[in-house]
């Protein structure tokens, strides 16, 4: 698909969001950039004019309907953040003091939040040498009788290896919730990625593939928790239920919190949903243009690596340099030259909060990506000319 294709649907409002640097006379080029189909404001205002803008509106429905059809997904439940998605999910599996959860150092301190709020235990498990997604080599040894659940983290929407990780799972009677914060329209072996564990946590952040700002989504893949994720969603009433006809009142009948976005974010969240396929195809072709651009380094730094079982989703597209030195000083030519790129992850087993908690173990893929990993630029205005100006900048800082 041609640049010209795309651009037909960009509005004139993102056309006039980029621009060039008076003083150095260099187009600025950001890390991320929002981008809008077109229909956003016009779905807002639809409901605004239904007369109801707060949660569970008509909006909402379209996107859990979108999600389940397309996907497969059991129930899907919008929520405010990933990270409500995936503290509703630690509340769905009974999350208690002195439970113990495994999941990767190398991941957003929200993977791990879930969990501690509900006073669990922290297990990390260290990232393979070939990406950062989980080691699942290590994770057998570090389950006990306490361990209650394992959360792999699919990074830049590649999948963790899904199938030893469920047959651990089966094993020894544990949970799996997938945090898919950047999986959207990923894939492992076919099957798309959320649609495999007990529940998954999405992310619509306005860094992600398909966006609302802020907000995120519950997938349920176990038919046993939906009646429960739709109490806990509504703050521990049974609301959902009175509004469908299923009891005579309501009231509070469990434990829970208000997860639930307004419609507002749901119709802005739509307008990106109509248009994924045009902009999954553009990033997959900023993605495959970066790769290409920066074969000839292919000696010198660490690329992406896509197992067969996975599907690429163009989530983001990183390097992996050889040093943290090495790193800062790519970062800073990039700036130099008007081009925002950034770091990623610090290894939470060596955060300030839990330090003094981990069990001591060293996760050196873990610290090596919290050093090396570099993002580059990654949105769908991003022009081809662009990737170029930043490659030819990489590849002459490696020569």
């Amino acid at each position: 698909m041609s640049n010209t294709t795309f651009s037909k649907i960009l509005p004139a409002v993102n056309k006039s969001a980029s621009g060039i640097n008076e003083q150095s006379g260099m187009r600025y080029i950001p890390f991320n950039k929002p981008f809008l189909t077109g229909n956003e404001t016009i779905y807002i205002q639809q409901a605004v004019q239904s007369g109801k803008i707060s949660g569970d509106g008509m909006f909402t429905k379209k996107c859990h309907e979108f999600f389940e059809q397309k996907f497969g997904f059991k129930k899907c439940l919008l929520t405010t953040s990933c990270t409500d998605a995936l503290e509703m999910a630690a509340l769905l599996i009974d999350i208690k003091e002195g439970d113990e959860v495994i999941l990767p150092s190398y991941t957003f301190v929200s993977t791990a939040n879930a969990f501690v709020l509900r006073g669990a235990k922290l297990v990390f498990a260290d990232s393979s040498k070939e990406n950062p997604n989980f080691d699942v080599h290590s994770i057998e040894p570090l389950i006990n009788a306490k361990t209650k659940a394992i959360v792999p983290v699919h990074y830049a929407g590649i999948a963790c290896d899904m199938d030893p990780i469920m047959q651990l799972a089966k094993k020894y009677n544990l949970f799996v919730i997938e945090d898919a914060a950047q999986a959207v329209d990923s894939y492992y072996n076919g099957k798309p990625l959320g649609s495999i564990g007990h529940l998954a946590a999405f992310s619509f952040h306005e860094t992600k593939n398909v966006i609302s700002g802020e907000g995120g989504m519950l997938a349920i893949n176990d038919e046993r928790f939906i009646e429960r994720a739709e109490i806990i969603r509504e703050k521990g009433t049974n609301r959902s239920q009175f509004f469908r006809g299923e009891v005579d009142k309501y009231g509070w009948v469990d434990i829970g919190s208000s997860f639930l976005p307004s419609d507002i974010i749901a119709a802005f969240l739509f307008a990106q949903l109509e248009n994924l396929d045009t902009i999954q195809a553009k990033r997959k072709l900023l993605w495959q243009t970066y790769r290409d651009e920066l074969a000839p380094l292919n000696n010198k730094l660490g690329f992406p690596f896509i197992p067969q079982y996975a599907s690429n989703n163009a989530h983001m597209f990183y390097i992996v340099c050889n040093s943290l030195e090495e790193r800062t000083a790519l970062i800073r030519l990039l700036k130099e030259h008007n081009i925002l790129s950034v770091f990623h992850y610090l290894s939470l087993h060596k955060s300030e909060f839990y330090k003094d908690k981990h069990d001591g173990r060293e996760l050196v893929n873990s610290d090596h990506y919290t050093d090396c990993l570099l993002r580059l630029p990654m949105y769908f205005e991003l022009e081809i000319a662009d990737v170029k100006r930043i490659c030819s900048l990489i590849k002459k800082f490696y020569e």
